[in-house]
């Protein structure tokens, strides 16, 4: 069977990014998805799309089909003080690099990475983790199949988070977490 449209697709990958590795399957734990329904980027699909299980492919995503540019109005000064928790400064999240969950004036959640702890205000990102990035993918296929009614009841299957979240509810470390709370994979 080939990769297709509504198709539930297993795949073992490996992410490289900056000659790093940014991302990869476990062993025995593929990314499983369904195919062409938009949780995974499209020009990942189109590098797959046809092939059957055992084929391999290598591409390279630039960052306009990855996860953008960097926005630089994505990148803001906050006040410190919208870091306290019960009257105190929420300093085990303070640092440099850490990922914080934040809420907009409209409650729209969000994903930020501090950039820089100063005295009165904390430098937060809001853009991807990946923006800006160039995406070095490397994939086998390893199952293509028809899609399930359990299939559809919109958990996440890709072995990180267990198959037992919804989408977007705690999926964790790997290939679910778009470090916003989504359950897209890479």
């Amino acid at each position: 069977m080939k990769v297709e449209q509504n198709k539930m697709v297993g795949v073992d990958y490996k992410l490289t990014v900056d000659g790093q590795i940014a991302d990869q399957s476990r062993p025995g734990q593929p990314l499983e998805f369904i195919f062409g329904t938009g949780m995974l980027l499209p020009k990942f699909e189109e590098a797959i799309l046809g092939k059957e299980p055992g084929d391999k492919v290598a591409f390279t995503l630039e960052p306009k089909d990855g996860y953008g540019e960097v926005i630089a109005e994505a990148i803001v000064d906050l006040p410190k003080n919208i870091f306290m928790v019960d009257g105190k400064l929420a300093e085990d999240i303070l640092f440099e690099g850490s990922q914080v969950p934040m809420s907009d004036a409209q409650g729209n959640r969000m994903m930020g990475t501090v950039k820089e702890v100063g005295d009165e205000h904390v430098k937060m990102d809001f853009n991807h983790p990946m923006a800006g990035k160039t995406l070095n993918f490397e994939v086998e296929v390893v199952s293509v199949r028809d899609v399930t009614p359990e299939d559809l009841q919109g958990h996440c299957s890709c072995g990180s988070c267990g198959g037992d979240h919804d989408c977007g509810e705690g999926c964790g470390d790997g290939c679910c977490d778009d470090h916003e709370g989504h359950c897209h994979c890479h």
